[in-house]
């Protein structure tokens, strides 16, 4: 699975009309890792988990490929219908929704939902009598780089409680839901919840209750710059037989989000300031952990630096621009001697980058460009 990457031309040209710090995101590459998953989860009907990244141009061809949306918030909700994207392509998968949420997403006529917790049950039956709700079950993942079962997910014994409750209460329980995980590396996780979930529906069908949806969440891993141990393709094709044998018929659907949008971006930033400091180089960038870095912080994620500069090379730190001494983004990468001016690139930058970048310090957040349109443009200037 190749990243979409700049070359140093492509980025001295950018550069020439963009100020720096930008980020360029690949709506083909987005393209080609959705017909991927279409490829090896063929059954599976695709939610785009918008958080990892709700630049509009890619949600626009997301949209036009006709996947749905994983929607948390009422302001993602707003942000769709804003588009024309209507409530029945989304799924509102926060376990605990907001009242604002709710009254959103009647009006948005969204009618699937996920909880975990039996609190949640009158609220969602006063918002959206009638609605589908799929219980989350809580999964064990030793191998995924962000655990999202701390926090979320019912212990899978409770499951068929919680759906009767809902039911009593005039909701309309059709499944279960899980998430291994963000970045899950094995295919285990997957199958071992999918036996839980089998168990689930045998014990649903045992009283009457008929499930007849199944949401297996996402953590589809993506290359980063510790390289990545497994195949994607290897984790999906196990995934795929397990569901054709123990769900042949169950409608299933999948939340990905960093698989997605991950490797679709770059991150162009600039040497702004240089300082020797304890005997090692430093660089300030103009951009930082409150900008497009943030998923150092927010996501675990470790970003791989690219330099075009030749000569030996140093362990040398790397700092953003804001006046807070917590922004350091990285203090020994092996780095060639750099000077003001110097531009570094920053692939895999599509996830939780943009997304949870602030203006802190007066600092603006990095503009989004879309490489296609801008190759476009540079063939009609010479055509012209």
């Amino acid at each position: 699975m190749r990243s979409f990457r700049l070359t140093q031309k492509n980025i001295r040209d950018l550069a020439e009309r963009f100020p720096t710090p930008f980020l360029v995101a690949s709506l083909d590459k987005i393209e080609e890792n959705y017909e991927f998953l279409r490829k090896h989860l063929p059954r599976v009907r695709i939610f785009y988990a918008m958080k990892a990244n709700p630049a509009i141009s890619i949600l626009e061809r997301l949209d036009k490929l006709g996947a749905h949306f994983d929607v948390a918030s009422a302001g993602e909700m707003e942000f769709l219908q804003r588009m024309g994207i209507s409530g029945e392509r989304m799924i509102y998968a926060n376990p605990v929704k907001t009242p604002q949420g709710l009254a959103c997403a009647a009006k948005a006529g969204v009618q699937r939902f996920t909880f975990d917790d039996e609190s949640e049950v009158a609220k969602m039956a006063a918002a959206v009598p009638g609605a589908e709700v799929l219980v989350r079950i809580r999964v064990v993942n030793q191998k995924a780089l962000v655990d999202l079962n701390t926090k979320f997910g019912a212990v899978p014994q409770k499951a068929l409680q919680l759906l009767q409750l809902a039911q009593a209460a005039g909701l309309k329980p059709v499944g279960v839901c899980f998430h291994v995980g963000s970045q899950s590396l094995s295919a285990e996780a997957y199958e071992e919840a999918l036996l839980v979930c089998r168990r689930i529906f045998d014990d649903a069908a045992a009283i009457g209750m008929k499930l007849s949806k199944l949401d297996i969440g996402g953590g589809f891993p993506v290359p980063s710059a510790a390289e990545l141990p497994v195949e994607p393709e290897d984790i999906m094709d196990a995934i795929q037989r397990q569901l054709d044998r123990l769900f042949p018929d169950t409608e299933v659907w999948a939340e990905p989000g960093r698989f997605l949008c991950g490797t679709a971006v770059n991150l162009i930033t600039s040497v702004i300031g240089t300082k020797r400091r304890n005997g090692q180089d430093w660089y300030v960038l103009d951009e930082g952990l409150y900008g497009s870095f943030s998923g150092i912080i927010f996501d675990h994620w470790h970003y791989k630096m690219e330099f075009f500069q030749h000569g030996p090379l140093y362990a040398s730190a790397f700092v953003g621009p804001s006046c807070d001494s917590i922004d350091v983004i990285e203090s020994n990468i092996m780095a060639p001697k750099l000077q003001i001016g110097d531009m570094v690139l920053v692939t895999d930058c599509g996830a939780y980058t943009s997304a949870s970048a602030t203006t802190f310090n007066g600092f603006q957040k990095a503009a989004v460009l879309v490489w296609e349109e801008q190759k476009l443009c540079r063939v009609e200037t010479a055509v012209s």
